[in-house]
């Protein structure tokens, strides 16, 4: 909880540092605030705004997961989501034997 919540953002596997700004800007968050002084309602803010960025007009530009090959739609995946689809993709490759 003493870590800039901007900088606590970016433990979470699929959020840099400017994605994380963005989402705070977007939830109307403090950037300089510690993470422990968050409230629940803007904890719960932030948490809205990351899994459905698309929403809050964060431009598809800056999301991870632009064009999926299975369902077309772009996307920012998040945590054990992007440990899957990268498996998910590398099994394809090996599959129409595009991977060194």
């Amino acid at each position: 909880g003493r870590i800039c919540i901007l900088y606590a953002m970016t433990a979470i596997k699929g959020i840099g540092r400017r994605y994380a700004y963005a989402v705070l800007r977007k939830a109307d968050v403090d950037p300089r605030k510690r993470a422990g002084e968050l409230s629940e309602e803007d904890i719960e803010r932030v948490v809205t705004i990351m899994s459905n960025p698309r929403q809050y007009k964060i431009p598809d530009w800056f999301l991870n997961r632009q064009r999926d090959i299975k369902d077309g739609k772009t996307s920012q995946v998040l945590a054990n989501g992007l440990d899957n689809k990268l498996r998910e993709d590398l099994e394809r490759l090996k599959k129409i034997r595009a991977h060194r």
